[in-house]
């Protein structure tokens, strides 16, 4: 069929959570104009261990949305799981939800549709997200570390995007490339929306989307693992994009909040800074042009770390 230009692709990476997976796709097949404007559901379900066939049998049951279920042989990690995701999708506009959240407005898909008109310079537009629990806003998923500043705001641009409430361009992605498959977990966003702003478009964030996260407001302790990938990944983002300056800072304060958060795990901490050393020998820099600079200086950008 003929795809409109507003119309929209859900994509959805899941692991491990069938209850929450459910959940979401019971909230999707519940938004209003959904067969207008909603043109496919994609799951790729990372090689879960727990059994989703309550998931499988609700998508066969609601054969007006267009799910498209794929279970992939090993865990893809989210960036990966996501870039094989879009390769399968048609629509123009993508819709990146984690698995455990719900849209909370059933309009949802309609103002999607329309929040790119006449921004034909808007790559990304980045949604709110609340605690699914207290409906209080999310601050470490608020794209802006001025929190305080910018929670109030109806929309702004910005200058990275929230990774698992955020709506992106197809177009937009294919002419920069997708988020990066050499990070396993955390920090694509930035690196994503580098690229984007040095293409010259923008990214946004607009409250008129609500995304409900089931995150505890008491949040989640990441792993040493995690925590390391973080710290790993965002310094070479920074070396990669910005003045030199900025990838020591990002590299030290990074790796005080590892030792801080990891119970003071020196092993760990040592051979990271064996892998941050190694980044400027493996890692060619693409550094950001001056008007990009610019752009990040006015929208009041936290570089530094």
């Amino acid at each position: 069929m003929s795809t409109a230009m507003n119309n929209i692709a859900i994509i959805i990476i899941t692991y491990n959570r069938p209850e929450d997976m459910l959940a979401l796709a019971k909230n999707i097949v519940g938004l209003d104009q959904k067969e207008q404007f909603l043109e496919e559901v994609i799951i790729v379900n990372n090689n879960s261990t727990k059994d989703y066939t309550a998931v499988i049998d609700f998508m066969d049951l609601h054969k007006e949305v267009n799910f498209k279920y794929i279970h992939s042989p090993e865990n893809l990690g989210v960036s990966k799981g996501r870039n094989f995701a879009i390769q399968q999708a048609s629509a123009p506009l993508l819709l990146m939800l984690d698995d455990d959240c719900e849209l909370a407005d059933k309009n949802a898909l309609q103002t999607i549709a329309h929040l790119f008109e006449a921004k034909p310079k808007t790559g990304i537009i980045s949604v709110k997200v609340e605690y699914f629990q207290n409906r209080q806003i999310q601050e470490n998923a608020f794209p802006h570390k001025q929190f305080e500043k910018y929670k109030n705001l109806a929309q702004f641009d910005t200058y990275y995007f929230a990774g698992g409430a955020h709506i992106v361009r197809k177009a937009i992605m294919d002419e920069v490339g997708y988020y990066p498959e050499n990070f396993f977990y955390g920090m694509e966003e930035y690196d994503l929306s580098y690229r984007i702003l040095n293409a010259g478009y923008l990214i946004e964030y607009n409250a008129g989307i609500t995304m409900l996260h089931k995150e505890s407001p008491e949040g989640r302790q990441a792993t040493k693992d995690k925590l390391k990938g973080m710290w790993l990944n965002k310094s070479i983002v920074a070396y990669t994009y910005l003045p030199k300056g900025y990838f020591m800072t990002t590299a030290i304060m990074w790796s005080l909040f590892y030792l801080a958060n990891s119970k003071f795990d020196f092993i760990g901490f040592i051979k990271n800074w064996i892998a941050v050393f190694k980044i400027p020998s493996q890692t060619k820099r693409t550094p950001l042009a001056t008007n990009t600079l610019q752009y990040l200086n006015k929208v009041e950008a936290r570089l530094w770390y």
